[in-house]
């Protein structure tokens, strides 16, 4: 038995060499083909740091209060939010003081605490309005955008003042004061405007909830800054972002021609990644808008991401399955070089998913092999020349992006963030893994026939209330 046994090994060992190869191939093609994609980003943000063209303009003191030129609506959805809601809300009317400000709030009547908290943050504010979704929830963000949507309207036909841009922000966030008058300038000259989104630290998280500062420190600091600059489309992030009026019109005359019930289409999950999309392939102009303020602070969303590894794979998915394969059925690809790149650029979750998950397997193996050559295995094949030059690409790309993320997440959060956002690496890796198994399941039961639902993230705690605590 125990000779059958040493028999067998050398043959188990030459199949993981096999697998193990195979796995090499695989990851390694896609990760040097991937690092060229990002090489491309990270040239084309130091030449327009050196010609002075992505230089982050800082506002003067007073901006916050300026008038905002015409009347905005922001459009918040609201489902079971009722421990964020309303700290959101009496945040944004404090933050924002001008009387053009609109606040829509949708709420739903099978949610009641949710309704019970956005009263109390509004308090006796005229410029707050509540309004409750005919249908129970949960419903979809889009179709919850609609009915604020359709309540923007019926105000605007019964007072006879039209509003002069749409903001969208999200019951968690924790606005800027100098957002909105910038974001309403900005409107007058194009048709969308985004503003960069800050995820906040959380002490008690500091790796699941971290790795989001990570990834939109580098996102909205060089890559959509790159996209600004070349004139591709700007994908919407749902929050801090915001839509001339005309603009959204247009948009929902479209979309109910096709049977919708507004701009945002309800069976879609990420309608705000779909909307910004389609301002630029209608020959709309869009913005990134990188500001800072007097005090040099970073004009932005501010908000608490998922803290727990569940949570935050639940809400990864939910944007794989929106931007990369709803997005493919419903969005398909453009003839255009620049917006068929950023196009695969958005759409690369599944992918990554799969390479990340070929590597941490390869690295299973190497690990059962490795102990097996110190013991005097030898491989029956040896690795060709180009196997080790994809390889070494795969392992300087590595340094590479390490670094950029460093730098970028440093340069936000302190160099302790910084040095940390190297560590999370593996953290967002596992996340990218399982969030893209996740999104795939999710995407085939649609296929079947399942009806897309608002698979929405639980919020605790609101950042605005963190600092009246700390204070």
């Amino acid at each position: 038995m125990g000779s059958e046994g040493i028999t067998i090994l050398p043959q188990v060992l030459d199949w993981l060499q096999l697998v193990e190869y195979e796995l090499l191939l695989f990851a390694s093609f896609w990760f040097v083909l991937g690092a060229l994609d990002e090489f491309a980003i990270d040239a084309l943000f130091v030449w327009l740091k050196l010609t002075g063209r992505a230089q982050v303009r800082r506002l003067p003191r007073g901006a916050e209060t300026r008038p905002l030129g015409g009347r905005v609506a922001v459009l918040v959805p609201a489902w079971r939010e009722d421990a964020v809601i309303g700290e959101m809300i009496a945040h944004s009317l404090k933050a924002w003081p001008q009387r053009e400000l609109r606040l829509y709030v949708g709420c739903y009547a099978n949610d009641p605490a949710t309704l019970a908290a956005a009263m109390a943050g509004a308090g006796e504010d005229p410029r707050v309005r509540l309004i409750v979704n005919e249908r129970a929830g949960p419903t979809t963000k889009a179709d919850c955008l609609n009915r604020l949507y359709a309540a923007v309207c019926a105000d605007e036909a019964r007072s006879g003042q039209a509003f002069a841009s749409v903001i969208l922000h999200d019951a968690e966030d924790m606005v800027h004061p100098a957002a909105l008058a910038a974001m309403a300038q900005a409107l007058t000259e194009v048709d969308f405007v985004q503003i960069p989104v800050r995820p906040e630290p959380q002490p008690k998280s500091p790796w699941v909830a971290g790795h989001y500062s990570d990834e939109f420190a580098e996102s909205h600091a060089k890559a959509l800054v790159v996209r600004d600059a070349i004139g591709a489309a700007i994908p919407a992030a749902g929050v801090g972002c915001g839509f001339a009026r005309a603009t959204l019109s247009q948009l929902a005359l479209v979309r109910m021609e096709e049977g919708g019930s507004g701009p945002f289409a309800s069976e879609c999950l990420t309608e705000d990644y779909e909307l910004g999309v389609l301002v630029y392939r209608t020959g709309g102009r869009s913005r990134f808008l990188r500001l800072r303020d007097a005090n040099g602070d970073l004009v932005a969303t501010r908000a608490y991401f998922p803290s727990e590894l569940e949570f935050a794979i639940r809400q990864k998915a939910r944007w794989i399955h929106g931007i990369a394969l709803q997005g493919w059925d419903r969005l398909g690809w453009s003839n255009k070089p620049l917006d068929m790149w950023m196009a695969l650029r958005d759409r690369h979750g599944p992918l990554t998913s799969a390479v990340l998950g070929a590597a941490y397997l390869l690295l299973a193996v190497e690990l059962v092999l490795a102990p097996a050559r110190l013991m005097g295995w030898t491989s029956s094949e040896p690795v060709e020349p180009l196997m080790r030059v994809l390889i070494s690409i795969s392992f300087l790309a590595f340094l590479w992006r390490a670094l950029w993320r460093f730098g970028l997440t440093a340069r936000e959060y302190g160099l302790v963030e910084g040095a940390r956002a190297v560590l999370r690496i593996p953290v967002a890796n596992v996340v990218a893994i399982l969030a893209g198994l996740r999104a795939l399941r999710a995407y085939i039961r649609t296929l079947r026939g399942e009806l897309v639902q608002w698979d929405k993230t639980h919020h605790a705690a609101h950042p605005a209330a963190m600092v009246q605590v700390a204070r």
